[in-house]
């Protein structure tokens, strides 16, 4: 009697189980190729793509699976001789993305203070990351028309809270992200495909759940007030960084890309790129890699993003084949970056970087292009070797 007990215990384990995984994967199946935020709806210029695989995993793979799979997408858009692109991807993928500074976890408001386009190479494969100053003027476009006449222009890192749902300027597709791609396009001609915007409170979350990350510097790095060096940096400031290797949890890697008082915005730039670096090399490590699918999944939740599953795996996949010249990043010269005033909607006569605007666009063209040179003294750089860990 016992043992039939124990049977028909198991049975239903196994029902109930069966069940789950079922219905987990018709949840992924229905979610593979939905925009996991609403997606911003711009035209793009990236070639036809093939389409995400059919066959929907019940997990996202390892990098390793993913290649295995994508051999298996169709490949219609390209010719026999084309070089096809890798892990099922486009050609090109173009996304803008944004930190925002705000620990709001509905995005309600926050301004786009940290502003990069990252340019996807499925073919070489390749990574370029530009950077794009947050105080360029610009005109708005698609605000709506109670508001028009009252913000006409705005500093570049506006278009976001114009376009976040507590202003609500802007009601078109994608929110604050969609009106800052609209805008870059409308001002400078560079169109995106996808965004990703990461708040304060997940950019923490994304690098704990890495383990932290861990940097160089040539330098020490000092982020504590002006004239206030005797400060405890966790306490007041933004925290000083010694010489030397430096691991970094997610509070100090936000302490650490939010520098500028001693060095300025161009210099902070300078120091994202290093925490880029450092997240790179460590998403390739050995000990996290085949961890890299969990982790995504895990802090989605807390992000603004209209990449899908399927466009993320694809962009897992591509990890691991970048090599540390192929994930280069590019800035407006030193010599561009000139100091002037401007009348801004709501703010008044205030500092914006006066760069001529054909000067970016013919500087995006370059991008676009991939002909931007890989030197320090031509605003472009790739991650550096550093010495070994000790």
């Amino acid at each position: 009697m016992e043992t039939d007990m124990k049977k028909k215990i198991l049975i239903v384990i196994l029902v109930l189980a069966a069940a789950a995984l079922i219905g987990g994967g018709v949840f992924l199946a229905s979610r593979w190729e939905k925009p996991i935020s609403e997606a911003i709806s711009l035209p793009s210029r990236t070639a036809a793509t093939p389409s995400a695989q059919s066959s929907v995993p019940t997990d996202m793979p390892s990098a390793t699976q993913a290649e295995a799979t994508a051999t298996h997408l169709p490949t219609t858009a390209f010719t026999a001789t084309s070089p096809k692109p890798l892990c099922g991807g486009p050609e090109v993928l173009y996304i803008i993305a944004a930190g925002i500074d705000t620990d709001d976890p509905n995005y309600t408001y926050g301004l786009s203070d940290v502003m990069r386009v990252i340019r996807v190479d499925f073919v070489k494969p390749k990574v370029t990351v530009l950077t794009i100053p947050r105080d360029l003027k610009v005109d708005l476009v698609d605000i709506i028309d109670a508001k028009a006449a009252e913000v006409p222009n705005a500093k570049l890192n506006q278009a976001y809270f114009y376009g976040s749902p507590g202003m609500s300027y802007y009601t078109g597709t994608g929110g604050g992200m969609g009106l800052l791609a609209r805008v870059l396009a409308h001002n400078y001609d560079l169109y995106v495909d996808n965004y990703a915007a990461v708040n304060m409170v997940a950019f923490k979350e994304i690098i704990d759940a890495m383990g932290g990350v861990d940097v160089y510097l040539n330098e020490p790095i000092d982020g504590r007030p002006l004239g206030k060096d005797d400060v405890d940096p966790y306490k007041e400031g933004q925290g000083y960084f010694p010489k030397g290797w430096n691991h970094l949890t997610g509070f100090d890697a936000l302490s650490f890309v939010r520098i500028r008082d001693r060095y300025g915005e161009v210099t902070r730039t300078d120091h994202q790129t290093m925490l880029i670096c450092g997240i790179q090399e460590k998403l390739n490590s050995p000990e996290i890699i085949t961890s890299v699918p969990k982790m995504v999944l895990s802090v989605l939740d807390d992000i603004q993003t209209d990449l899908t599953l399927a466009q993320i795996r694809q962009l897992i996949c591509l990890l691991p084949k970048l090599s540390r010249e192929n994930l280069q990043f590019v800035r407006f010269p030193d010599e561009w970056m000139v100091q002037g005033r401007a009348d801004i909607a709501r703010l008044g006569n205030t500092f914006v970087w006066d760069i001529p605007v054909e000067k970016i666009v013919e500087f995006i063209k370059d991008f676009e292009n991939d002909a931007i040179p890989v030197e320090l003294d031509k605003a472009g750089t790739t991650c550096p070797v550093n010495p070994p860990k000790k």
